[in-house]
């Protein structure tokens, strides 16, 4: 019998203890708690390789010193875990500031994406962090993005060619998460017109979040760019991957970043995070997608080859009630998951 594949490695998501928590939604889940939940989740001998963070509290300070990122190193390997993807905090609320906001706003989110570039690097040199990118997003709304299109997608474009430089500096990559909820990244053509606008590709590529793209196809946010018919029937499983394989057609050749994930195809979150797609368990009668089918639309070329773009996929349950994050089965059920993805579209090495 052939040895199961081992690559890409498979990454659990440490930031739905804190995304929509807090404030009247429920309290945020320590990062020790979902360090040992993730660590605690094995499938037939198999376990999750790592975890990608979020930087910001309360999980994981952006201005964490040299000591403090150290035990945060040793933290998450006494785990057996490695470290890959990072969520820089370049929204307002947690210091940041709208990337196609004043001087001063852009100024403040360009600081915040080289301070989490700097933690990239530090957790690299450490040898916790072989491979991962700092993800990204324009941290403006829709709305406001929509007051003036053209000049607010060139302002983005300007200040994610800064952040740019500045993950060079460091020698990482940036990834630009495509949700509809971020001003200028609310459809999939305006996401694509961004990263041409940028042109920047050995730098800046694109996040692909199964749950947050399956929304691109309906035209949330941007009904102009929606690629299933108004009348779309979730049964037509036929005309959902034709969807899916326009969608992908034009975003994977930016995809360098890449989230395992499940959609019930309704717009609502939690907290401060409301207003966007929701992620569901892997077992949720909702669930929209084929999981580990529609998942190599993304891993895959056109021609059904495999692109081996990234050297890890990571599982995102943002929204997930605390009373579902903190029991042991939703993470063996998710790992199990995961494998399965691996097994239909990963390799051996």
């Amino acid at each position: 019998m052939a040895e199961r594949n081992n690559w890409p490695k498979l990454h659990n998501a440490m930031w739905p203890g804190v995304v929509g928590k807090g404030g009247d939604a429920e309290p945020p889940i320590e990062l020790t708690t979902l360090l040992d939940l993730t660590a605690a989740a094995s499938v037939d001998g198999v376990k999750f390789d790592g975890v990608d963070l979020f930087l910001a509290d309360p999980h994981t300070s952006i201005d964490s010193s040299d000591d403090e990122i150290k035990r945060l190193a040793d933290l998450v390997g006494s785990s057996n875990l490695a470290i890959g993807s990072l969520v820089a905090p370049v929204w307002p609320p947690v210091g940041g500031g709208s990337a196609m906001g004043s001087a001063d706003e852009r100024k403040r989110f360009v600081t915040m994406v080289e301070k989490a570039c700097r933690v990239a690097q530090k957790l690299r040199d450490l040898g916790v962090r072989p491979y991962g990118v700092v993800r990204i997003d324009s941290a403006t709304g829709v709305h406001e993005w929509a007051e003036n299109p053209v000049a607010n997608t060139k302002l983005i474009a300007d200040t994610f060619r800064e952040a740019c430089d500045v993950a060079e500096a460091h020698g990482e990559r940036l990834a630009a998460e495509g949700e509809i909820c971020w001003g200028g990244m609310h459809g999939w053509k305006s996401m694509v017109h961004l990263l041409e606008t940028v042109a920047r590709p050995k730098t800046l590529g694109f996040q692909a979040d199964m749950a947050h793209t399956l929304l691109y196809t309906l035209g949330y946010n941007a009904p102009e760019e929606r690629i299933l018919p108004a009348d779309f029937h979730w049964e037509n499983r036929e005309t959902l991957e034709a969807a899916l394989k326009k969608l992908t057609h034009a975003l994977r050749p930016w995809t360098i970043d890449f989230h395992v994930a499940q959609n019930d195809a309704t717009v609502r979150g939690s907290g401060t995070h409301d207003k966007t797609g929701r992620h569901c368990t892997v077992d949720d009668p909702q669930g929209k997608l084929d999981i580990v089918h529609d998942a190599g639309y993304w891993l895959r070329d056109d021609s059904g080859a495999l692109t081996k773009a990234f050297q890890h996929i990571c599982w995102d349950g943002c929204m997930f009630p605390n009373s579902t994050m903190t029991r042991q089965q939703t993470w063996n059920d998710i790992l199990g998951t995961m494998i399965k993805v691996r097994d239909a579209h990963g390799w051996r090495q």
